[in-house]
């Protein structure tokens, strides 16, 4: 297990204790928030699994979870809980609809989540919740219309219009499962040629690996060799940035954000990223609306600050929403 700090300055501000739950489909995060904002016990943890009971497995961790936070921190009373999880999601009705990496599909979160730990439940989606973080607390907060993108093992999005998130029943935002290379690799959900083949960081390392016959330790170290003039990862980091530009391309067609938010790991190599991606998303358009490309600025934790703003919101609701 992994512990952060037991109380970290972050910007959420005061408001409603609340406890916030970021389970992904390799790490959960936790902590409590104090009506002053404090993140208090923030741990991480792999998420626990079970095979075919993998549901009970991550509700029991959550509700003992809960229960730890209460004993080591008895001042503090949270009113609700934020519980993000991966996959598709059903936020309006509280149903986890299908998660592949965990093995779950159509599972009542928010209500067995709410019978074990007699405590509202807002239920979203993970990286829903990382982008709901971005928009009221980041780097999206000058926009109301925005995409949150989030560039890792694989690729995913957070859609706001008005301000208000559009999720279509947990089916929007997939922008990684566009495609943009017809009859291309196949796609681990049973498609070809999506985005998340190409300029995911998980697809960037194994391109360079299958292209080399050399294993290398992530997109990163992709970048690295690219930067010291290997022609190979040149290619594949080029092939990933236009890849990426071309369906950044087709979200503004469509929908024409004020800003786009990146995050991930890939996000995190500044510069190197963001100066070429922009190039090529404004080489592709024409007379289209042209979005802020932005690096996310809430880091890892996120997720647990949108988790802990929808719980909020469930007892002090937000004006309009």
């Amino acid at each position: 297990m992994t512990h952060g700090p037991a109380s970290a300055a972050l910007p959420l501000g005061p408001g409603d204790a609340v406890l916030a739950f970021d389970v992904g489909g390799t790490d959960t995060k936790y902590a409590l928030f104090s009506a002053d904002g404090s993140m208090l016990g923030r741990r991480r943890t792999p998420t626990p699994r079970a095979g075919g009971d993998t549901v009970e497995v991550v509700l029991d961790f959550v509700a003992e979870t809960a229960a730890q936070l209460a004993r080591d921190f008895p001042d503090v009373h949270p009113r609700a809980v934020g519980l993000l999880v991966p996959g598709l999601v059903d936020e309006p009705t509280g149903v986890g609809v299908l998660s592949g990496n965990l093995g779950w599909t159509d599972v009542p979160f928010r209500a067995l989540a709410e019978a074990r730990l007699e405590l509202p439940v807002a239920f979203s989606h993970d990286v829903g919740g990382a982008g709901e973080a971005e928009l009221r607390l980041g780097a999206a907060r000058p926009y109301r219309n925005v995409a949150v993108l989030i560039v890792g093992t694989g690729i995913a999005g957070a859609l706001f219009v008005d301000g208000h998130p559009y999720s279509a029943g947990g089916f929007a935002g997939e922008l990684g499962h566009s495609i943009v290379v017809p009859g291309g690799r196949e796609c681990v959900c049973g498609g070809q040629g999506h985005l998340e083949t190409i300029a995911s960081a998980a697809a960037i390392a194994r391109s360079y690996t299958e292209l080399t016959g050399t294993a290398v330790d992530g997109a990163r170290e992709v970048l690295a060799r690219a930067d010291a003039g290997d022609p190979e990862a040149v290619l594949v980091w080029e092939q990933a940035i236009e890849a990426l530009a071309l369906g950044i391309g087709q979200l503004v067609a469509i929908l024409a954000p004020d800003a786009i938010v990146i995050g991930g790991g890939l996000a995190s190599a500044g510069d190197a990223f963001f100066e070429p991606l922009r190039a090529e998303v404004e080489r592709l358009l024409t007379f289209h609306r042209r979005p802020a490309l932005l690096p996310a600025q809430l880091g890892e934790d996120a997720g647990l600050l949108g988790a802990a703003l929808r719980a909020r919101d469930l007892v002090t609701p937000r004006p309009g929403s």
